[in-house]
Parts: structure tokens; sequence; C-alpha cells
């Protein structure tokens, strides 16, 4: 199909909402997928929000946690949310024992619906691929907005997404709305564009572009700042 033609395709909420349920049974039958070593970008984030002095750190869509207590080990003070209740249960099990418990707090939240958090109440959000997961570019500018209402002025978000460079990118099952299915997994990818719409409110910062594992993933890490007001 025509990658162009994916954004005109109806979008069936049904089998996005079903993704929930896939990531969770992932994450329980491989325990550490993604390995336990930092991201590159879960690093890069560290550097950034620590040379900026900022240290309450939002973390959306955790998964497994190793970036998360990477932050934590970084001396930062992180609040983790995943939609998988299992995966927030194994990342509070590792955070214990990891001797982080001061450092680091875990909750299961879908963060399609609006953030439980107070406005102004962090310094930071980071995000690895979570915006590029089963999300309408509407649940995505929502969530933008939502960051900007929890993070401070001078307030750094880092997300990274898959780009439209990606090999996947117009392959597999379309879902529309420039999200295609692979293997049991839908992914939102990112044009220019789309990275411009949700700084709407925002300084664009920096687009970072990399790449990960063995296709290899093209990616894009995203800096953006809440204005001073």
């Amino acid at each position: 199909m025509d990658p162009a033609a994916t954004q005109r395709q109806p979008v069936d909420a049904e089998v996005l909402a079903g993704q929930q349920q896939h990531w969770a049974a992932t994450f329980d039958a491989h325990p550490d997928m993604y390995g336990t070593d930092p991201s590159a970008p879960g690093i890069a984030a560290a550097e950034i929000f620590a040379a900026a002095g900022q240290r309450k750190v939002l973390e959306l869509g955790a998964g497994q946690g190793r970036d998360t207590l990477y932050l934590g080990r970084c001396g930062m003070h992180v609040t983790a949310l995943d939609y998988a209740a299992g995966t927030v249960e194994t990342l509070s099990a590792k955070a214990q024992q990891a001797g982080l418990v001061d450092m680091v707090s875990v909750a299961q939240h879908d963060i399609r619906q609006p953030l439980p958090l107070p406005d102004a109440s962090f310094d930071a959000s980071y995000s690895h691929m979570l915006f590029s997961m089963a999300l309408t570019t509407i649940e995505l500018e929502r969530l933008a907005g939502e960051l900007r209402r929890v993070l401070r002025p001078g307030g750094l978000v880092v997300y990274t997404a898959r780009t439209t460079a990606d090999a996947h990118f117009g392959a597999g099952t379309p879902r529309g709305d420039d999200m295609y299915e692979h293997g049991g997994f839908i992914v939102h990818f990112f044009d220019r564009p789309l990275i411009e719409r949700l700084a709407t409110g925002f300084e664009l910062v920096d687009v970072a572009d990399f790449t990960e594992g063995d296709l290899p993933r093209r990616l894009a890490r995203v800096t953006m700042r809440v204005p001073h007001r």
C-alpha cells in the first residue's frame, strides 16, 4: 500500500486498544526483552537533565525499567508510568532489589487518559518509543498538552519515536494515521511535520536521528522545552 494512503484509512479503536494486552503478554513472556543495560537515548536524557539541573523526572511507558533504574542511579527521582499491570509490579520489585525505592516510584496508567499529576510538578519527562505506540495523532497531541501542564517552566521533554525513514514504514498491515502492524505490534511512524506539530507550545530544542537494533530501527530523539512564562 502507498504509505500516504494509511493516513486516509480509518483507525480501528478496538484494534489499537488490543495492544495493551499484547504488550502485557509479551513482557510477561520475556522479562528482559530489551536487556538490562540502559538505552542510548536513556543515557543521553540523563546527561541532558543533569546539565539542566533537573532531578524530578516523569517517565512514560517505562516498560521493563532499564532506563528507569539508570535515571535513578544517576540521582534522579523518577515517577515511572506504564499501562501493563505485570510490568509495573516487576519494575517495582527491580527498584527495590536495586536499593532505589527512595528514587523510583512506579504506577499503572494509560497515557491516553489525563495524567493523574498536579500542574507544574515535574522538572522533566522522558520516554523511549512510547510516542510510537498505537496512539493516534489526536491522542499524541493531548499527551503533549498534558506534559506542558505537569512540567514546570523551563522543563524538558525528551522522547524518541520511529520515523518514516524506517524500513518498516509502509510495510506490514496498515492501521491508519501512519501506523503499521508488524508481528502483532502497531507502530506510529513520525515525520518532521508531526514532530513540529507536537512541539506546539514548546520550544523545539533538538531533533537527533539515530538507529537501534538489528533492522536497524530508525528513530528520532526529540528534545523540547516548556517556555518560561
